[in-house]
């Protein structure tokens, strides 16, 4: 009975011992792949006319560096114990991996937040004109540099080298970063959407009722009427900054609320899934409407070559009331970025 009992302990331990990891390591792999179904979503319902910026070329690199974790989990889990280049690799590897990702993610919010708006103002500003060309290996050594700065910085913390040490040797806890600036970056937005929504409710409720969704050049848009002796320049910002909202909530409403549950219930979401390429798209989206609020003065209705967004339709058609339908338009002049 005795032998019986401590045979069944060590099957159920080896049972333990083996299977634990498995469970985590698949649960990883799973997860990860799901990210990746979601970019490759993401990317392929983009607006695909928009101009060169940083944040889409930012947006492939996380798509290129998912692709490539998933990769390693796939062979890791596959061979499970291997030697490649005088280096053993084996399933602890993958939560080792995994680990030095999500710390990376998890630093890169404030520089991709900060670069992408001034990469923006410099747009806007039209300050720099560099060639087509130029541009592309701008950005393309931007990123690069980003990245590896930042996961120089990770490789190179004393504290996050100590965290990513086992604590034994049997130890299958394999904690993930949970990033500090995607949370204070989260809840800057939002607190930004409220206070701009507080502030011109009266004037958001009065475009939701006036506005029309309807086809033009092969575009659904919103468009607002507005009196045919009205210019076309953007006089005042409390107006202007209603129809940012209306055009923002109209794509992203879904995305604020579930940040707003995020922030409110405090979940903390591991950053290798926190940093996403809807969340970047998202971002991107805010900068794109704080740049043009701030420069509402120098917004022209028929300036047409205004930067674009991949998500958000921010063209506003402000068709004069004397006008019965959009057919009656034949050159886009009442196109508004906005």
């Amino acid at each position: 009975m005795t032998a019986l009992s401590s045979e069944n302990c060590s099957f159920q331990y080896q049972l333990r011992q083996t299977n634990q990891p498995l469970d985590v390591n698949c649960l990883l792999f799973l997860i990860i792949l799901g990210k990746i179904l979601l970019n490759i979503f993401t990317l392929g319902m983009r607006r695909k006319n928009t101009c060169q910026n940083f944040m889409e070329y930012f947006c492939i690199s996380l798509a290129f560096i998912d692709l490539l974790l998933l990769v390693n989990i796939s062979i890791i889990l596959y061979f499970r114990d291997f030697v490649l280049l005088s280096i053993r690799f084996t399933k602890y590897h993958i939560c080792l991996f995994t680990q030095i990702i999500s710390f990376t993610y998890g630093f890169l919010h404030y520089p991709v937040f900060l670069i992408a708006c001034i990469d923006y103002c410099l747009n806007f500003s039209k300050t720099t004109k560099l060639s087509f060309k130029c541009q592309k290996l701008f950005y393309f050594f931007t990123v690069i540099l980003i990245w590896i700065s930042v996961l120089a910085y990770v490789l190179g913390d004393p504290a996050i080298y100590q965290s990513l040490k086992p604590q034994n040797a049997y130890s299958h806890h394999c904690p993930f970063y949970v990033s500090i600036q995607s949370y204070w970056l989260s809840f800057f937005m939002v607190m930004i959407l409220f206070v701009a929504f507080i502030t011109s409710w009266e004037e958001v409720t009065t475009l939701v009722q006036a506005v029309r969704i309807t086809s033009y050049m092969n575009e659904t848009i919103l468009y607002f009427p507005f009196s045919s002796h009205s210019n076309y320049t953007v006089r005042s910002k409390k107006i202007f900054l209603s129809k940012l909202i209306v055009c923002f909530l109209s794509t992203w409403l879904p995305f604020v609320l579930l940040q707003v549950i995020i922030l409110l219930l405090k979940v903390q979401v591991p950053a290798y899934i926190e940093m996403n390429i809807p969340w970047l798209y998202f971002v991107n989206s805010f900068l794109i409407a704080t740049v043009y609020w701030f420069n509402c003065h120098k917004l022209n209705l028929r300036d047409i070559g205004l930067p674009l967004d991949p998500f958000v339709n921010w063209k506003c058609c402000f068709i004069p009331l004397t006008i019965p339908n959009l057919e009656q338009i034949e050159k886009p002049i009442s196109i508004m970025i906005c």
